[in-house]
C-alpha cells in the first residue's frame, strides 16, 4: 500500500476500523473509502458489488463485524452466524470479481478449541471443539479464514489473517449488552464508584484468564501486516500474556478507586477458562505491542468517565 493506494476499509466507524483509520489519515493515505451502514450494507451482495463497481478499492481491510460478549452471543447465536457469514461471503467474492491487490480479514482467538493447549499456537485450529458460549461467531470467523485461503489456493487472491485477541480501547462499546469484558467492567466499577455502591456482582469465577491488546495497537500491525507480510497462514495478534477475570477486576477497581466488595455469581458461565496466544510468528515477523494492559485501562477509563460526563455512553 502507498499513501494514493485506494482502501476500502469496511467497520470503519468502529472500534478497530477508526483506530486504523486515524492512523492511515496520520501517514497521509488520502484515498480511504469508509462507508457507514447506511451508505453500504455489507450483508447485501447486490449493494456490496455496485460499491465496488464505482469505487474501485485496491486494497480492502475487512474489519466490519457483529460483535459482543458472552450474553450477545448467547442471546443471538443465529445473527453472529449468518450475519458474519453473509459480510464475509459478498466482501472475498466482490474483492475477486473487481481483482483487489491484496486484503486483510480480521479474525478472533475464539477459533481455537475450548480444551486448546496455552499457549495458542496457529496451528492448533481445528483440532477440537468450540467454546460453546461463542460458537456462532467462531464458526464465522473460522469460514472467513478458510475463505481467504481458499481464494488465495483457487484465483491467487491474496488476504491477510491476523487473529486478535480481546481488543479494548478507544470507542469501544460500554453498554453492557454489548461489551467485551474489560469495557464492561470499567463501566461497572466507575458507576458503582459514582453510585456508592457497597458492592459490585459480577459474572462467573473469576477464574478464567484472558489476554487483551490495545486497540491502536492493533491498527499498528494491521498496518505492519499488509506491509510485511504475503501469506494467506493465520497469524495471533496478541500480547502474549494473559491475566485472570478476578485480578483484572481488581486491578480497574483499583485505578478508578472503588473501595466496595467484589462478588462472583458462580451461576454465570466463565466462558473458555484460558485464552492466551502464542505470539511467535508476529514476534518472529517484527512486530510487538507497545501499550501495556496498565496503560491502556487507564486510558479506557477516562474515555468512560468523558463519555459519560457528556452523556454519549454506547
Amino acid at each position: 500500500m502507498n499513501t494514493n493506494s485506494i482502501i476500502l476499509i469496511t467497520g470503519s466507524t468502529g472500534m478497530v476500523g477508526s483506530a486504523l483509520t486515524k492512523i492511515l489519515d496520520q501517514k497521509s493515505f488520502d484515498n480511504l473509502l469508509l462507508p457507514s451502514r447506511k451508505e453500504l450494507d455489507l450483508t447485501d451482495q447486490n449493494q456490496v458489488n455496485e460499491y465496488f463497481d464505482k469505487h474501485r478499492p485496491e486494497y480492502v481491510l475487512m474489519i466490519a463485524a457483529q460483535v459482543g460478549g458472552i450474553a450477545a452471543n448467547k442471546s443471538d447465536p443465529v445473527g453472529f452466524l449468518s450475519s458474519n457469514a453473509r459480510i464475509q461471503l459478498n466482501l472475498f467474492e466482490a474483492c475477486h470479481k473487481y481483482g483487489t491487490h491484496k486484503n486483510l480479514f480480521l479474525g478472533s482467538s475464539c477459533i481455537y478449541p475450548r480444551e486448546c493447549p496455552q499457549p495458542m499456537k496457529e496451528e492448533y485450529l481445528l483440532t477440537g471443539l468450540l467454546e460453546p458460549t461463542n460458537e456462532g461467531y467462531a464458526l464465522a470467523k473460522i469460514m472467513g479464514l478458510k475463505l481467504a485461503q481458499y481464494y488465495y489456493q483457487q484465483y491467487g487472491m491474496l488476504t491477510v489473517c491476523p487473529m486478535p485477541c480481546n481488543i479494548y480501547g478507544t470507542n469501544d462499546h460500554f453498554d453492557l449488552e454489548k461489551s467485551h469484558v474489560l469495557s464492561a467492567l470499567v463501566r461497572r466499577f466507575v458507576d458503582a464508584k459514582d453510585e456508592c455502591l457497597p458492592s459490585v456482582t459480577l459474572w462467573g469465577t473469576g477464574i478464567a484468564k484472558r489476554e487483551f491488546i490495545h486497540v491502536d495497537d492493533v491498527a499498528q500491525a494491521i498496518i505492519f501486516l499488509m506491509e510485511t507480510f504475503d501469506s494467506p497462514d493465520l497469524v495471533n495478534l496478541g500480547t502474549g500474556t494473559d491475566i485472570s477475570i478476578y485480578d483484572l477486576a481488581y486491578l480497574i477497581s483499583q485505578e478508578v478507586g472503588y473501595r466496595g466488595e467484589i462478588h462472583w455469581d458462580a451461576t454465570k458461565p466463565d466462558g473458555m477458562l484460558r485464552k492466551c496466544l502464542d505470539t511467535s510468528r508476529l514476534n518472529e515477523l517484527g512486530f510487538y505491542p507497545k501499550i501495556t494492559l496498565e496503560e491502556g485501562i487507564k486510558k479506557t477509563i477516562l474515555e468512560y468517565q468523558q463519555l459519560k460526563k457528556e452523556g454519549k455512553v454506547r
